[in-house]
């Protein structure tokens, strides 16, 4: 009943089909990984693909907590033989956990208040009275019957103080009063940034918030984090506030109901308890509820970017040289084969003159033609544009494609763990290199080494939920690795984990078993590695790639499963299944219709069709060799107006940040992003993107580069 309670409330709220939603639940609930319910699975959920089956998990996990947190409410209530068939029916009702939590305030285990203090001094049946407002009350009359020396009673005064205390906390746990404050809060509540006093100085990175006001309605997620973070570092004060007399208002007119001396005494505790309570717990929530509505969006920005870094054209296996450039330790230079496998380091030195800078010319000649070098891959950190100018003097044949590459967490990978198991015998430098050249050849293999957050696409990645964060990124790694597939021979430990069904250990497993008896022959000897059952199979088979295998169909996105239709389209047509992938009229021939059966419907036989056409197909687009202008390599050598050549390096809500070859990112703000209005740079611009931009401002001093793609073409 719960369930199909979940299956309702996720059609209406996603606007999906209930059967749909249905059938991803029950896919999910059996242990089917999200890209294997998107790719061989589609008669089961209607094509759904990745985005929706992921928003159904997540929002199905949500109504699951809520309900775990409903029974724990229920059985609190319960214990303590205060549970109503009307609150009862209310609590089942409740649709969120604000909602929920209103419920349960007043019955909350509570630590001892103001008003339970009065309570225990038998106030509670004066608050009673006074709450009522009648006309034939009068407080202080009433209130001297609990005056009381011993229990700090000793006047009207105390008593009636105590009384407004138990009154002002009932006010608090008012569902109603809640729901419009909440209401109020969210509406027209604003943000109010102040600098902390004394911190001028210290704190003028955040000189914008020095003096700001923002709705909260309307602030975006970089400013909220923005501000947040500056409170935390104790630089700047931070409220949520709304207008004081609309709060007044509303409260009065729900608990004030007559004007008279007990009203009085009412409208006393409804501004104490909108002061000291009620103010205070909505702003809490609001804070709470702004903070995850901007978590996640700056987390949806942060997967936004990774998905296109990861999904870079890669360069294909190629010779390879890397160079990891440096000033006064030199450039350290690898060269790799085709495979990424290390053949040979040196370290040569471009800044030196004379003798020594020959040698490096010299160095790299020689071995650009003992290896057969292809590409020449160069770091794009310090002393990039000066290697590149270097390398591209030395005359070296026009076939040799030279490269800058982004080598943001090449560091971060060269001193960890997996650098060190795959390269024992050599130092980070070397790694680095190894790690620059290797991401030419194919991003994705190499990045997924690395813990995301240190790829550098993010926005304020460490202030945002860190458990949300690290699910989010995991969901588009696991995404993109089985989009492009994985060689089963040859693919890391880190990159086979990411298949669907695999895990760290069952990775480590085939590393182990190549190993151990040599390169996997064909998908069905997959079943042999120790640790890989019947469902890691499913799950994983139509992900693995095995070369040259004598199954061409093992080349390829078509799943064992499927190898039986295949089979017969071939004998249909009385050629091998090789034939069909070779050639184009054969292919015309089949008639998919007659292959559908109760389980495969023309969704997987159109999928069947289209790889055969184009086996083991790179989903990720060509790679293109690009160039920065020459003669720019430095900040000081920017004038307004100059038009450049830049690679977009991150986007964040408030624009993109664009490499231009001089060492140091510019910005193109949202509003220089198009001559049209843009609502949100992704909209216009993605990481790795090929753009043409002006400069617009040079300020050395702070080291911003501003600008601007309107009126110019990407």
């Amino acid at each position: 009943m719960i369930t199909e309670q979940y299956i309702f409330r996720l059609s209406g709220e996603l606007s999906l089909p209930a059967h749909k939603i249905t059938a991803t639940v029950e896919l999910l609930s059996k242990g089917n990984t999200i890209p294997f319910i998107a790719r061989y699975r589609k008669e089961a959920t209607g094509s759904l693909d990745e985005v929706a089956i992921t928003a159904i998990r997540d929002r199905f996990k949500q109504l699951v907590e809520l309900d775990k947190r409903r029974e724990t409410v229920l059985s609190s209530i319960q214990e303590q033989g205060k549970l109503t068939d009307e609150l009862k029916e209310n609590i089942l009702k409740a649709e969120t956990l604000a909602v929920l939590e209103d419920l349960y305030l007043p019955y909350k285990p509570k630590r001892r208040t103001r008003a339970t203090v009065a309570k225990e001094k038998g106030l509670e049946p004066l608050a009673k009275f006074i709450f009522e407002q009648s006309d034939a009350t009068d407080p202080f009359k009433e209130a001297k019957a609990y005056i009381d020396a011993e229990k700090q009673l000793p006047g009207e005064k105390e008593v009636l103080s105590g009384a407004r205390d138990i009154i002002a906390e009932w006010i608090n746990e008012d569902k109603l009063a809640r729901a419009k404050m909440r209401e109020l809060f969210e509406a027209k509540g604003e943000f109010i940034s102040k600098v902390a006093r004394g911190k001028e100085a210290e704190a003028i990175k955040y000189k914008d918030y020095f003096d700001w006001r923002e709705p909260v309605s309307k602030a975006p997620s970089h400013r909220v984090l923005a501000m947040r973070r500056g409170e935390k570092e104790e630089l700047l004060t931070l409220r949520i506030i709304p207008p004081q007399e609309d709060a007044g208002s509303i409260l009065k007119k729900l608990f004030v109901r007559k004007n008279n001396a007990c009203g009085e005494q009412v409208r006393l505790a409804v501004e104490d308890s909108y002061k000291r309570l009620l103010s205070l717990s909505m702003e809490t929530e609001v804070r709470l509820s702004t903070k995850e509505k901007a978590d996640k969006e700056a987390i949806k920005v942060f997967t936004d970017n990774l998905r296109e870094l990861l999904m870079s054209p890669p360069a294909g296996e190629k010779v390879l040289m890397a160079l990891d450039p440096g000033y006064r330790t030199g450039c350290k230079l690898v060269c790799l084969d085709r495979q990424g496998n290390f053949l040979y380091n040196e370290t040569i030195f471009i800044s030196e003159s004379g003798e020594t800078k020959d040698e490096g010319s010299q160095t790299v000649k020689e071995l650009c033609k003992k290896f057969g070098v292809e590409f020449i891959a160069i770091g794009n950190g310090t002393a990039s544009r000066e290697t590149e100018t270097f390398i591209r003097g030395l005359g070296l044949p026009k076939e040799i494609n030279i490269v800058l590459v982004n080598e943001s967490g090449a560091s971060i990978y060269s001193a960890s763990d997996v650098a060190r198991e795959e390269f024992p015998d050599h130092d980070v430098t070397v790694r680095g290199a190894i790690s620059i050249g290797r991401r030419l050849m194919d991003p994705l293999s190499e990045l997924v080494k690395i813990d995301p957050k240190s790829i550098g696409v993010g926005q304020y990645q460490h202030d945002v939920d860190q458990e949300l964060l690290k699910d989010s990124l995991d969901d588009v790694v696991v995404s993109c690795v089985n989009q492009v597939g994985v060689e089963v021979n040859t693919a890391s430990k880190q990159l086979l984990m990411y298949v669907s069904g695999i895990g760290p250990a069952r990775a480590q497993a085939i590393v182990d078993y190549r190993a151990k008896k040599g390169a996997i022959p064909s998908r069905d000897a997959i079943k042999e590695i120790p640790g890989l059952g019947a469902k890691a199979f499913e799950q994983a088979a139509g992900f693995l790639r095995i070369r040259n295998a004598e199954n061409p169909l093992d080349t390829t996105a078509v799943h064992p499963e499927s190898y039986g239709i295949v089979t017969r389209m071939a004998q249909d047509l009385n050629c091998k299944i090789q034939d069909l992938i070779k050639n184009e009229n054969l292919r015309k021939r089949i008639k998919l219709e007659n292959y559908i059966t109760e389980t495969v419907g023309l969704p997987t036989l159109t999928d069947i069709s289209a790889e055969l056409a184009k086996p083991g197909r790179d989903p990720r687009e060509k790679f293109e060799a690009f160039k920065f202008k020459e003669g720019v390599e430095k900040p000081e050598q920017l004038k307004p107006g100059m038009k450049l050549a830049g690679i977009v390096t991150n986007v964040t809500a408030f624009g993109a940040f664009v490499d231009i070859g001089v060492h140091l990112d510019g910005l193109v703000h949202i509003s220089q992003l198009s001559d049209k209005f843009v609502k949100s740079p992704a909209d216009v611009v993605k990481v790795q993107q090929r753009v043409t931009v002006t400069v617009l401002e040079v300020d050395l001093e702070r080291k911003r580069i501003a600008l601007t793609m309107r009126n110019t073409k990407s």
